[in-house]
């Protein structure tokens, strides 16, 4: 049944300028980043989905602006839009990198690695492809990166600037299918992309990247197209208000005001069916955020893709005339931080990495107390609301030219009005100048990579010579009986008594990661003529190769020290092998782990474990005499500083030193028993009582 509006009702009020449900949905978004980021041991162990929730929302809004723009006028102002999105974008962020580069000056550290280059990503809005192509180093995950937020920032605004130029190509297809259809498969080849580099390794290429990620946009720019048609013939905000029939069907007449097609839905079923579809949605974009990521095609482009279907659901539910899933989610306190939502996610992650930096002088990585997360939350809440008011919506308002001439008017006015003039714009160059300092001042590394360059160095540089030792290991250890003399046939054999002598470096056969390496001029130092095998991102799977290579080369000495456990579980197998190819002539040392990293408890458990079952195994506590001395650490909190690097050595040859005095210890003992037993012998055979 349907109801005709006589041609005298008022004119149909023009569309609002809003979509309802889109401000709840950016706080949804910005909520599960920003938990994500701020309480990493919290349940949102997925919450970094948020991102892919404001890129449907971006495809979405931005689409349906521009198809509004093209049917009332003909035609797409790509200029104005893109002034209209500088006065959205670039005042608040402009602000945050200021201020923050500036307290990162001010802090210092590894917080100021590579600052520079950010900015320069920042303020290009390039900073997915910088992100990459500074991520060449083993390091980079584990620095400080102030401005990585960014990244998503740079993908939604590289999209803002080809898509009102593309748009118009796509509109030549005369179906609204076929542009869905396209954009769909634009869309599916995006993920199936994502999926490709995932699987090569590249997980920050798989990420970061804007032809990788870019199906998320593409899914909102289709559900745009697929919603023009509904949303441009409803009145979206007087549909409440319509006349409802008898069987609860509602008349929703045309946006031109032509009343000769008008469009009848039932309004209790279509606000069931939304409630149901909108919940739904938000319930299963819940539950993936739930979900623990992996570096697999679960993750990349999985979850992430269903994440993208479920926001165009809910996004759907909200916007759908008769609805009222769109209005409940934009109340209260959801609306005011959908508002804010932009400003919340730019302050929150530089805002958390320099609280870190300041505390504990290490990167959010390493993790930090969840009162630091709280911390971070309420001033991220204050900035944000302070930047929204005074800085954000006056740009928006009177655009960049109108606040500078409000700016100068105050200059010109009343002594009070100008004192709060000259403050602000003092502020403004105090920033300025912190930010020029800060990008001066940055190195180019991170504590830890400095730390592990100059043990490569030393490595390198290192003239020791390599000594092979003999086919028979524990022939070329030092004594473990010292005679006072040499006894004659007619003279008692002396009494035994142990005599352990330091191992020197020559004895030793080095293999390690990044941990050894950076630890390498501490060894040289402390044992000379060590022989080192060690490098980043090695893992103990690499172990039975490079004992078996100098095994092979009779270069394999009479100590082994394996330190193979700093990135990710150790193989029980590859430990086997490692002592069955050092054989029983050889003992292993095996050096555990310490760092901030969730598999470290269970790989010094697992060396525990091990050398508890192999005699010929010890394990040298690296963990236990660095886990006080954390000062000792570069910025990872993982790498030893020269310091630092002085204590492995230590630990490394205390610990081959106490194997040796217990290796003699052991020896001794055979001995004096031998000697005891030839001594009641030589009693029984001269008639002597033999001592029991």
């Amino acid at each position: 049944m349907t109801f005709i509006v006589p041609e005298t009702s008022p004119a149909t009020p023009t569309r609002p300028a809003r979509y309802a449900g889109l401000d709840g949905m950016r706080a949804l978004a910005v909520a599960l980043v920003v938990v994500y980021h701020l309480f990493p041991t919290g349940p949102l162990r997925g919450g970094f989905i948020g991102v892919d929730v404001f890129f449907v929302i971006s495809g979405f809004l931005i689409t349906s602006l521009l198809l509004r723009e093209h049917a009332a006028t003909g035609r797409i102002g790509i200029t104005e839009f893109w002034r209209r999105r500088a006065r959205r974008l670039l005042p608040a962020l402009a602000l945050v990198v200021s201020v923050c580069a500036t307290a990162a000056w001010i802090i210092g550290g590894d917080v100021l690695v590579r600052l520079g280059a950010q900015v320069f990503g920042a303020f290009t809005f390039s900073y997915n492809w910088v992100s990459i192509s500074g991520d060449t180093s083993y390091f980079s995950g584990a620095t400080p990166e102030l401005f990585r937020n960014f990244w998503s920032l740079a993908v939604e605004e590289q999209f803002y600037v080809l898509w009102p130029l593309l748009l118009p190509v796509l509109l030549l297809l005369p179906r609204v299918w076929g542009r869905v259809a396209a954009v769909v498969g634009l869309a599916a080849a995006s993920a199936v992309w994502m999926a490709v580099v995932a699987a090569s390794g590249d997980i920050t290429r798989a990420y970061f990247g804007t032809d990788t990620h870019a199906f998320g946009i593409l899914l909102g720019v289709g559900l745009a197209f697929a919603l023009a048609r509904v949303l441009d013939r409803a009145q979206v905000p007087t549909a409440a208000a319509l006349p409802v029939l008898a069987g609860g069907w509602k008349v929703v007449v045309p946006r031109t005001g032509s009343f000769s097609a008008p469009v009848a839905l039932p309004s209790s079923r279509v606000a069931r069916a939304t409630a149901i579809a909108g919940s739904a949605a938000l319930l299963g974009l819940l539950v993936i955020a739930l979900i623990a990521p992996t570096e697999t095609a679960a993750t990349f482009p999985g979850a992430i893709l269903a994440a993208s279907v479920l926001s165009a659901v809910a996004i759907t539910a909200g916007v759908w005339p008769g609805s009222a899933f769109g209005r409940v989610l934009d109340r209260q306190p959801l609306r005011w931080i959908g508002d804010r939502s932009y400003g919340i996610y730019l302050w929150h992650w530089p805002l958390l990495v320099l609280a870190v930096a300041a505390v504990q002088g290490t990167g959010p990585e390493v993790g930090f107390s969840p009162w630091l997360g709280v911390f971070v939350l309420a001033l991220t809440l204050v900035v944000s609301e302070l930047s929204y008011r005074l800085i954000e919506m006056p740009v928006r308002r009177f655009g960049f030219r109108g606040v500078a001439s409000r700016v100068g008017a105050r200059l010109r006015g009343t002594p009070q009005a100008r004192l709060g003039a000259l403050t602000g714009v003092a502020a403004v160059l105090l920033v300025i100048s912190g930010t020029g300092a800060a990008i001066a001042a940055a190195p180019d590394v991170s504590s830890a990579q400095s730390v592990v360059d100059a043990g490569a160095e030393a490595l390198a540089s290192s003239s020791h010579e390599s000594v092979v030792p003999d086919a028979s290991p524990t022939t070329s250890s030092p004594a473990s009986v010292e005679p006072s003399a040499v006894a004659s046939p007619d003279e008692p054999e002396p009494i035994p008594s142990p005599t352990p002598t330091p191992i020197t470096g020559d004895q030793i056969s080095a293999i390690g990661d990044s941990v050894m390496l950076a630890s390498a001029p501490g060894l040289l130092e402390r044992l000379p003529g060590i022989e080192i095998d060690a490098a980043v991102s090695r893992s103990s799977w690499a172990g039975p190769g490079i004992v078996q290579g100098l095994a092979d080369r009779s270069a394999l000495r009479p100590y082994v020290v394996v330190a193979l456990g700093t990135n990710g579980a150790v193989s029980l197998d590859a430990l086997t092998r490692m002592v069955e190819i050092a054989g029983p002539d050889r003992r292993v040392v095996l050096v555990n782990a310490y760092g901030p990293r969730d598999w470290i408890p269970g790989v010094n458990a697992d060396l525990e474990a091990f050398a508890d079952a192999h005699p010929r195994v010890v394990v040298a506590d690296w963990s236990g005499a660095i886990g006080d001395r954390t000062d000792l650490l570069a910025g990872d909190r993982i790498h030893p500083s020269g310091s630092g690097g002085r204590v492995f050595a230590d630990v490394v040859a205390s610990t081959v030193d106490q194997v040796e005095a217990d290796r003699v210890q052991r020896q001794y003992e055979a001995d004096l028993r031998r000697y005891e037993h030839q001594q009641r012998l030589s009693q029984f055979r001269d008639g002597m009582p033999v001592p029991q």
